[in-house]
């Protein structure tokens, strides 16, 4: 089983991407600012730090899976180590697995360290703990999810395309998923056969992100409903899993000769 030492290489390699830094250091940065704002908005702290912080962690955290996620195929072929990576006893599938569950393990860590900066902030501008900063994971864990999806559209993607044209089209993914609920009222409301047919193709086939972004609601002083919360993850399994059986067809039919 090469999955393991091949995902904690993964996590290595990820871990010292200057790029990871840079966008974590600006969500945190943001997060502070958002501490600065509250102060202004007297009442209404909790609510824009929660509100800025998740937005500032699913932004940069897209940034983060996509710029990360497009390189974990693609740089292997074009400094030729994969030549030597399938010249051992490692499966194809074991070698797509380890890459994903190493960046899914870099984003968990991200999102983790980017919730707990967002809870102290809150904790700070609340002066102690409070029911906010428990509110607030469920929505962290939904966006890490969002995250996990993303970062499989790009490794997807990254198999057969360059990295340029690999994050544009894992963006487009994301973006077309945040509108999920947009392309199902185009395929109800219009008027042509051609723009239903699309859009209904379309809202099944991409992801529907927009069933993990619960920020608005976290920030008024929701929680996620447990229930919605597991049938998300079981969606988002489905589909990362959808996504690495077409990365693995896909890698399986590339030739590195």
């Amino acid at each position: 089983m090469k999955i393991i030492p091949i995902a904690l290489n993964t996590f290595r390699e990820s871990a010292r991407d200057r790029a990871l830094y840079n966008l974590a250091l600006l969500a945190i940065l943001l997060i502070v600012a958002s501490v600065v704002m509250g102060r202004i908005a007297v009442g209404q702290e909790a609510k824009i730090i929660i509100d800025l912080g998740l937005s500032a962690m699913t932004v940069f955290g897209v940034l983060i899976a996509i710029l990360l996620g497009i390189g974990l195929v693609s740089k292997e072929i074009e400094n030729g180590a994969i030549a030597n990576i399938l010249s051992k006893p490692v499966r194809l599938s074991e070698f797509i697995m380890g890459k994903y569950i190493g960046m899914c393990l870099t984003l968990f860590a991200n999102s983790a360290v980017m919730g707990a900066a967002i809870a102290i902030a809150l904790i700070y501008a609340q002066g102690g703990a409070d029911a906010a900063q428990l509110r607030l994971w469920p929505a962290v864990w939904l966006i890490f999810l969002e995250l996990a999806i993303v970062t499989a559209v790009a490794l997807l993607f990254s198999c057969f395309s360059s990295p340029a044209l690999s994050a544009m089209f894992a963006l487009l993914i994301f973006l077309i998923g945040r509108w999920s609920p947009d392309l199902k009222l185009l395929a109800e409301t219009s008027s042509s056969a051609l723009t239903q047919a699309v859009s209904r193709a379309l809202y099944h086939l991409l992801p529907n992100l927009a069933n993990f972004n619960y920020i608005n609601e976290t920030a008024r002083g929701g929680t996620a409903p447990w229930r919605m919360v597991a049938g998300t993850t079981a969606y988002a399994v489905f589909y990362i899993a959808a996504m690495m059986a077409a990365s693995v067809l896909i890698f399986n039919r590339r030739n590195f000769k």
